[in-house]
């Protein structure tokens, strides 16, 4: 019975959305019900769920709201870059302030700089000589057994593949044991074997092994991993602004949140920079963009927490420090994961 009424229910209201549709020769609904819902449209975008009043039908909408739903566009991404860029410490108070429309949220700027930073490392990055590891962690020795252990991994993938598991490491070996191969076949020896490491901490020691061992891998993997951890950064990095304004009541955790991540969201966006003007051969403007952080930094501080100059230079020499720790902390963190 209930599931009569329920039916009943969602029948009537897609005859509803459907009698309130019509849909015109230039491939646009102009309805005057609500297609997902159901309401009566009054303006613009209906009352009760939100959704624009009219579904555009076409190849271009399509890509519009592709690119709207991924980048959030429609203007937005023109009004927070410059900001960003020059005026970092506006743009961080009228979102904390509410003005939201405008502007492309932190987390999404974010997510989109490290994204683009990414895939200009994969374009650009440099490779250093590997040192091929076997599975019982020794170097391998000539070409032939460098394509015995990839026939390995090979097979082992098919198998992760097949149960449904994470396949990220058993690539990562792949991948280093292919740029290897590669070395071998241009003449090229990998670096052998060094001595291990005795710091008296064995974690420590295996962790520095693994990086002496095999670079490139420990590389691809720190890529692989930082990639997929870079949100760590935030709340890394949070604590450390906080304690520039510590117990004051002025500003709250999320003021620092949103702080952080527009500051996060452009030092991406510098990296990304810099790797091209080291591509193109650009040494002035690389000298140029060492100055860029504790300038944004400044600015930044200064515009959103209101600080007079001094103290904002203040803050930025510490945020420099606390940033340097921050950016510590999440390194070792990626590290040890990708030398598990």
């Amino acid at each position: 019975m209930a599931g009569d009424v329920i039916e009943a229910t969602l029948v009537s209201a897609a005859i509803e959305c459907e009698a309130g549709r019509t849909i015109a020769a230039d491939g646009h609904t102009h309805e005057t019900a609500c297609l997902n819902c159901g309401a009566n449209l009054t303006g613009a975008f209906c009352h009760a769920c939100g959704q624009a009043a009219h579904v555009h039908r076409t190849l271009a909408a399509f890509f519009h709201d592709l690119l709207h739903g991924v980048f959030h566009f429609e203007g937005r991404i023109w009004h927070t870059l410059p900001l960003l860029a020059w005026r970092p410490g506006q743009l961080t108070r009228r979102y904390i302030n509410g003005q939201r429309a405008r502007f492309i949220s932190p987390l999404a700027l974010f997510l989109f700089c490290v994204f683009l930073m990414f895939a200009v490392i994969q374009q650009t990055g440099k490779h250093v000589p590997v040192t091929v590891q076997g599975p019982d962690g020794k170097a391998l020795q000539g070409l032939s057994a460098i394509q015995t252990r990839l026939a390995q991994l090979d097979t082992e993938r098919k198998a992760e593949v097949a149960k449904h598991e994470d396949t990220d490491d058993t690539d990562a070996q792949i991948a280093a044991l292919k740029r290897g191969e590669t070395l071998f076949k241009a003449g090229r020896t990998p670096k052998g074997a060094l001595a291990p490491a005795s710091t008296g901490l064995s974690f420590l020691d295996s962790m520095i092994d693994n990086v002496r061992e095999n670079p490139e891998l420990v590389l691809y993997k720190v890529q692989m991993h930082a990639y997929k951890y870079s949100w760590l950064l935030i709340p890394i990095s949070v604590p450390f602004v906080w304690l520039l304004f510590p117990f004051s009541r002025r500003f709250a955790v999320y003021d620092h949140t949103v702080f952080v991540t527009y500051s996060l969201s452009f030092m991406t966006l510098l990296s990304v920079v810099a790797m091209l003007a080291e591509a193109a051969g650009l040494e002035l403007v690389q000298g140029l963009l060492v100055f860029a952080p504790p300038l944004h930094m400044y600015r930044q501080l200064r515009g959103a927490y209101g600080c007079s100059r001094g103290g904002a230079i203040v803050r930025t020499m510490a945020l420099l420090v606390f940033a340097s720790i921050a950016l510590a902390i999440f390194a070792a963190v990626i590290v040890a994961e990708s030398t598990d």
